[in-house]
């Protein structure tokens, strides 16, 4: 018998091609050095600031900047580098956790999904629909209202339950149009299960889209976290740069004229807002070529 020769199509535009394009790409390299920046502040200001400065009375009431105190303290006496220097990882922390368990659900939906349809695609894609119809804030503020302790990990998990439906309606989307690709129908007849098409060629493929989408969606959920704690419900054991907003939003301190109390967390959140928009643009982009090319 003579030997049979498996052939595999390989795409035309390989992943490695996409990713080291990434890196040519000024919002990438913006977005990516605002990020970094912002997590040596978090990572290298615990080895220079103490903590003690985020303990109430640790200093002078409603002092301005000074040598002491380079971003004053607020009305507890409280040092506002301090707070946050100590409160930038717990708030990245809760995106990251919320981002990351939604877009696993969503790629995991979203490959079923596009990948068997039929009526295992109409049920997880109404479930999509149907969340994303729902006022996730008012749902996230009735459940974390409920709850007696809040902590960054239990934050992470409330605002999670409505990270997934975006990327579960992209990956989906991708899915579909790749299953009908000349390479995936070369792996099943060369004898290949749905497990390994699923997650050999298709989602290898999908990589793009779905660092894109979690940026989208760590940025969404730092979002979301420091609304509710604007409104009280989050943690108020650990310091997070939503809890410094939310005293500074209960003592009045714009109305007193206290810049220093809000005004740093303000930029440092624009900041961080600013880097993961042009993170998640840079991704789109090598996602979609053609959003580039309309660009230029």
């Amino acid at each position: 018998m003579a030997s049979s020769t498996v052939v595999r199509v390989v795409p035309t535009q390989s992943v490695r091609w996409r990713f080291r394009a990434f890196f040519r790409d000024w919002k990438l390299v913006t977005g990516v050095a605002i990020l970094l920046g912002l997590l040596l502040f978090g990572l290298v200001g615990p080895l220079v600031v103490s903590e003690e400065g985020t303990r109430l009375g640790a200093g002078e009431y409603s002092a301005p900047p000074s040598a002491r105190h380079p971003l004053g303290t607020d009305s507890t006496g409280r040092d506002v580098l301090a707070m946050m220097v100590y409160g930038t990882r717990p708030t990245l922390r809760v995106g990251f956790l919320a981002g990351g368990i939604g877009i696993l659900v969503g790629v995991i939906l979203g490959l079923i999904s596009g990948y068997y349809r039929g009526p295992v695609d109409t049920i997880i894609r109404s479930a999509a629909d149907i969340t994303l119809t729902i006022p996730a804030l008012a749902v996230l503020v009735v459940l974390a209202s409920f709850l007696r302790t809040t902590t960054v990990e239990l934050m992470a998990v409330i605002v999670a339950l409505f990270a997934w439906p975006w990327p579960t309606r992209t990956i989906r989307a991708q899915t579909l149009t790749l299953r009908e690709s000349g390479f995936v129908s070369m792996s099943r007849l060369s004898g290949r299960n749905d497990l390994e098409i699923l997650f050999l060629e298709i989602l290898p493929n999908l990589l793009p889209f779905i660092m894109a989408s979690f940026v989208s969606a760590v940025s969404g959920a730092i979002l979301a976290s420091v609304g509710l704690q604007l409104l009280g419900l989050g943690p108020i054991l650990t310091p997070t740069l939503g809890l410094i907003l939310q005293y500074a939003f209960e003592y009045a301190a714009i109305v007193r004229g206290m810049w220093w109390w809000w005004g740093p967390p303000t930029v440092f959140l624009m900041l961080l807002f600013i880097g993961l928009f042009l993170i998640s643009m840079a991704m789109d982009e090598i996602a979609n070529p053609r959003l580039k090319g309309a660009a230029e």
